[in-house]
């Protein structure tokens, strides 16, 4: 292609600039000519290589996309290539009503902590208030987490210098009116997805995967979120398939499998006697396979507020260490003094489950003494021993509620004080 076409479409459209782009077809043919509402990474100085670091020519065809005069454009991160990034934060407020990051290559993370010398080690790639913005692509997030997990607190507690804060792959801070489509996510440092301050977000056909030994690997974590769905999407990593952290409501799981991992959590909360605000959580439609826990709550005993208004249902389970659990002592130890308050747990459902598990006790539910849950209902439970088990139970502690179908284990809720 002539050198002024290329340099022209990175301008902000015009008419003229439309004209040139009309002739370009012309000339050249539609695939010829780059359009003029896209913005290929390529152009800006982008290289594809594991070696050379292409995050500042990514910044400067984000500059030109957020401050485009076009409606709807889109950064497109072509097939076939590599681009490493160094740590990189993608600002707004942009004058484009929507943004649309395409993605088909593989970004690269850097493979050393040492990249991180200068940034934020709690993060990798972020979209900080951008709203209207589609991430979408067939493409590959790739955080070559191995140097991070190597130096882990968390498996080498007794190493100098040990690592307790890693970097996730890609936040998004305050987004709104956002969605995250069809990327293939893999070992991140730490957590693969986080929403952060994010209202009406919309996470679809994702596949996230780490070793199950990896530390702290979240594949999803919702913090401060509200409006969110969560849909189609397979997750295998060393922890929570989905977190869902305090001051989170409205959010929609739905499709999902888990495997391996610590099941869809909320929690954990009140950590130092925080105030805890988590309501309106519907997950339904989940497969865990081989995971440590399936449906989890999960408190710290000097915490304070509630979590109200949650289903769990459509659950099924393949050899689950703790298919069904609520623990509000979470992070004690044996003879911790018991707080005198908690996070009140109440109006929570748990509906169709079935399948096995990988321990004797298949529905804990381990609740505050000072606080207690109330208002829990089961609902359809079957719950089998596993190949490696003769039987199930149940535990209950301060846990109030009704029983309607469990045929499997025995159901333990006291039922004398539901409200």
């Amino acid at each position: 292609m002539p050198f002024p076409f290329k340099v022209l479409m990175h301008q902000d459209i015009s008419g003229s600039m439309l004209i040139l782009w009309i002739l370009c077809i012309n000339i050249a043919g539609l695939y010829a000519c780059p359009r003029p509402d896209h913005f290929n990474v390529t152009d800006y100085g982008a290289v594809s290589s594991i070696t050379v670091d292409s995050s500042q020519a990514f910044l400067n065809a984000w500059n030109s996309i957020c401050n485009s005069e076009v409606d709807n454009p889109t950064l497109l991160v072509p097939e076939w290539r590599t681009f490493l990034l160094n740590p990189t934060v993608f600002s707004g407020p942009c004058k484009p009503k929507r943004i649309n990051v395409e993605i088909h290559g593989e970004l690269l993370a850097p493979p050393l902590p040492s990249a991180w010398a200068k940034h934020d080690p709690g993060q990798w790639l972020a979209f900080k208030e951008v709203s209207g913005l589609r991430v979408y692509g067939n493409g590959r997030i790739n955080g070559q987490g191995f140097g991070w997990w190597n130096q882990s607190c968390k498996y080498h507690p007794g190493m100098a210098g040990c690592i307790k804060l890693a970097p996730t792959a890609i936040k998004f801070l305050k987004c709104n009116e956002t969605s995250l489509t069809g990327i293939h996510f893999i070992n991140s440092s730490q957590t693969h997805v986080t929403l952060l301050g994010c209202d009406e977000f919309h996470i679809d056909s994702l596949s996230i995967e780490a070793p199950g030994n990896s530390p702290n690997t979240d594949g999803i974590h919702l913090q401060h979120a509200h409006n969110v769905i969560i849909t189609n999407t397979m997750i295998g990593t060393g922890d929570d398939c989905i977190s869902i952290g305090d001051y989170t409501s409205n959010i929609d799981i739905v499709n999902i499998t888990c495997g391996p991992g610590h099941g869809v959590s909320i929690g954990s909360l009140g950590k130092g006697g925080s105030y805890v605000q988590v309501q309106n959580i519907h997950v339904k439609d989940v497969y865990f396979k081989g995971t440590t826990n399936g449906a989890r709550i999960k408190t710290w005993q000097e915490g304070r507020g509630f979590v109200r208004g949650v289903i769990y249902e459509n659950l099924f389970f393949n050899s689950v260490r703790n298919p069904l659990v609520i623990d509000q002592n979470y992070g004690t130890r044996n003879g911790t003094v018991k707080a005198k308050n908690g996070v009140h747990v109440s109006d929570v459902a748990y509906r169709n489950f079935y399948g096995t598990s990988a321990s004797n006790v298949a529905i804990n539910l381990n609740c505050s003494e000072s606080v207690a849950c109330t208002s829990l209902r089961l609902d359809s439970i079957v719950l089998w021993p596993d190949y490696r088990l003769k039987e199930v139970t149940s535990y209950c502690s301060n846990a109030y509620g009704v029983s309607m179908g469990v045929i499997q284990p025995p159901p333990c809720l006291n039922h004398t004080s539901f409200g």
